[in-house]
C-alpha cells in the first residue's frame, strides 16, 4: 500500500487555530479524544499557534496525527488535493497535489 501524501505534508493541520473545530461529532466520539488535545472551550482541537497539538513531525517533510483513529470529522473530510488541501499547502509554500478522480483506474464497458 502506498504511503499517504498527508504523511509528508501536515499543512492542513497547521493552517489555522480556527479550523480544527468540532461540528458533527457525537459526545461518545468526542470523549475518545484525549483531553490534552481539546481546546479550553471544548469546541475543537487545541492548537499551538496555527498548528494542531495532535500533529507531530515537520510540516512538508514527515508528519503524523497522534489521534488519527479518533480524529474529528473536519480532519476526516479534508482530502489530499482538494481545495482545502491546496489552500493549506500554498500557505506553507508547498505545491498543490494532483487530484486523482475517485474512479481512476476503473474500466467501464
Amino acid at each position: 500500500m502506498a504511503e499517504s501524501p498527508c504523511q509528508a505534508c501536515g499543512a492542513c493541520c497547521s493552517y489555522s487555530a480556527n479550523w480544527p473545530r468540532f461540528t458533527t461529532e457525537s459526545d461518545t466520539a468526542l470523549d475518545l479524544i484525549p483531553e490534552k488535545f481539546v481546546n479550553e472551550g471544548l469546541s475543537g482541537m487545541r492548537c499551538e499557534g496555527d498548528r494542531c497539538a495532535a500533529l507531530s513531525g515537520k510540516v512538508g517533510e514527515m508528519t503524523s496525527c497522534q489521534i488519527y483513529a479518533v480524529r474529528p470529522e473536519v480532519c476526516r473530510t479534508c482530502m489530499p488535493g482538494d481545495p482545502e488541501c491546496a489552500m493549506a499547502r500554498r500557505r506553507h509554500g508547498l505545491p498543490a497535489l494532483a487530484v486523482v478522480p475517485a474512479n481512476a483506474g476503473t474500466h467501464t464497458a
